[in-house]
């Protein structure tokens, strides 16, 4: 029941919305043309009571019509026509009922529905027509405008979700490049220190299993949190530590506070190993690797700092990052320039990455 009544409330809220705001459009015309009455006649009380009250019976009989035939396709195709009959209906009908009631509440007599028709009174008719006309051609093209607007809408909802199912293809191509990458390295070394250190093995092979374990919960997910992303890498630099022995050294800091906040799924690892492939793995004497995160005003940075070769020397490599740029572009599409990913010298040597993301938490 919830499902149907949603939409039925949201369609009734979106035509209140739409006569709130059209009524004053068709109050505002009789008030314009109550004030160059009063130049010819004068009384202007008089003529703007009669004049609004006659805007709104026009107002009314015009988008009831409107509401009653629109959406019929045998009117969509005259709906000029309706209108303009509506317009004339609309007309002798709303001088009437507009001069009457305002006869009824100001005390005066007005003539009744016998006297009514006569010579004098069609030059009224026809400037009640005018400006009922003027109404509608108002309303059409807000009309328009309010539907090419939504038209914008929907058509930006859509490449919304184009792009974001494009992104989606875009982390699992990620994924694809960087999880069998390190499986296979992991692999291998672990076949190879079965037969020389089986307890190096057995701490490797430990350590993948913290680190699938960490994974693979949220690999399929959009967005994680702060804690879950820091408990990947730790596994992962775990295992990498097992491979490197002494020559990796690693700290985390995440504070309690931060634990909860959300990013995007996968936006850590290819900055951590990019530390470790391109800065601190091709280093005689290895080096530290240190990933913590802090508030800053509403965003939360995060950053990877090695005292590995430093961007100079991974350049001169021909080191391009992995995963990088795809990082960037994920930034750029989910957060526009809400959201930063840069690389810098780290002090005294390594290199820096700092990622900046708007602070998000679970509601």
């Amino acid at each position: 029941m919830a499902s149907i009544s949603q939409p039925v409330h949201r369609k009734h809220t979106s035509l209140l919305r739409r006569v709130l705001t059209d009524l004053p459009l068709s109050i505002g015309i009789s008030v314009l043309l109550a004030c160059f009455i009063s130049l010819v006649t004068g009384r202007f009380f008089e003529n703007m009571l009669v004049s609004v009250l006659i805007g709104i019976v026009a107002f009314t009989i015009v988008y009831g019509g409107r509401l009653l035939f629109i959406k019929r396709p045998v009117w969509r195709l005259r709906e000029w026509a309706m209108f303009a009959a509506l317009a004339v209906l609309a007309a002798p009908v709303a001088h009437f009922t507009g001069l009457y009631t305002a006869g009824l509440l100001l005390g005066i007599r007005t003539p009744t529905l016998a006297e009514y028709p006569s010579v004098d009174r069609i030059s009224m008719i026809v400037f009640t027509f005018l400006g009922t006309t003027l109404m509608v051609v108002l309303i059409r093209n807000r009309e328009r405008m309010r539907r090419a607007q939504e038209e914008q809408a929907e058509a930006h909802l859509r490449a919304q979700i184009v792009e974001r199912q494009a992104l989606q293809a875009q982390l699992r191509l990620l994924q694809a490049q960087i999880e069998p990458h390190m499986l296979f390295n992991t692999l291998a070394n672990l076949q190879g220190l079965i037969a020389l250190d089986p307890a190096r093995a057995s701490d490797m092979l430990d350590q993948l299993i913290q680190y699938l374990r960490a994974t693979l919960s949220v690999s399929r997910s959009e967005t994680t949190t702060l804690e879950q992303e820091f408990a990947a890498m730790g596994a992962y630099l775990g295992l990498m530590g097992v491979r490197m022995g002494e020559r990796l050294r690693y700290r985390l800091d995440l504070p309690p506070a931060l634990r909860a906040a959300r990013l995007p799924t996968m936006l850590l690892q290819p900055l951590v190993e990019n530390a470790i492939v391109h800065g601190v793995e091709p280093k005689v004497d290895g080096g530290e690797i240190t990933i913590s995160a802090q508030i800053d005003g509403d965003t939360v940075a995060i950053e990877v700092r090695d005292t590995g070769l430093g961007l100079d020397q991974v350049h001169a490599r021909g080191g391009g990052g992995i995963g990088v740029t795809t990082s960037r572009e994920r930034l750029v599409a989910l957060y526009g320039e809400r959201a930063t990913l840069t690389l810098n010298p780290a002090q005294p040597q390594g290199t820096l990455a700092r990622l900046t993301l708007p602070l998000e938490f679970d509601v």
